[in-house]
């Protein structure tokens, strides 16, 4: 783990508000030159503190209006391999995260959809036909608000 002391911790904030910024608009930020910035980033990213940059869709301009979480508990375990049922389900397109975890659920997906008559039928002919699906929970979600964590 490393150290992070208060110009990191600036500098992760304004990154995970706008990771397009230069680093000279970076610097400018937290009172740093911009070779400075440069150099402060280039460390966390070689020590894996950042670990890219990503592109943020926004669903709905794309005609995605329903995301849906869903629990899926494996039939038989023994059946079907982890991986098998893992490559499956992520070469469905509208299948955004998946996600192994423990608890009630083996699986915790999550699913865009243009609508809910959309969402019934990723449903139907593509989740429910994957190797080992044995119970299916769906939570539709109303909300999101998204946050950077603890930095």
């Amino acid at each position: 783990m490393m150290d992070l002391d208060d110009i990191d911790r600036a500098l992760l904030r304004a990154l995970s508000e706008d990771a397009t910024q230069s680093a000279g608009a970076l610097g400018r930020v937290v009172g740093l030159s911009q070779p400075a910035t440069w150099r402060r980033i280039k460390r966390l990213t070689d020590a894996g503190v950042l670990a890219g940059r990503r592109l943020d869709l926004d669903r709905e301009a794309l005609g995605f209006g329903v995301t849906v979480f869903l629990g899926v508990k494996l039939a038989t375990k023994g059946r079907v391999s982890l991986e098998d049922f893992e490559r499956a389900v992520s070469a469905i397109p509208e299948v955004q995260t998946v996600e192994h975890v423990l608890g009630l659920y083996d699986y915790r997906i999550r699913v865009v959809a243009r609508d809910l008559a959309d969402f019934e039928r990723v449903l139907r002919r593509r989740v429910m036909t994957l190797p080992g699906v044995g119970d299916v929970e769906a939570n539709v979600l109303l909300s999101e608000e998204r946050r950077p964590g603890p930095i």
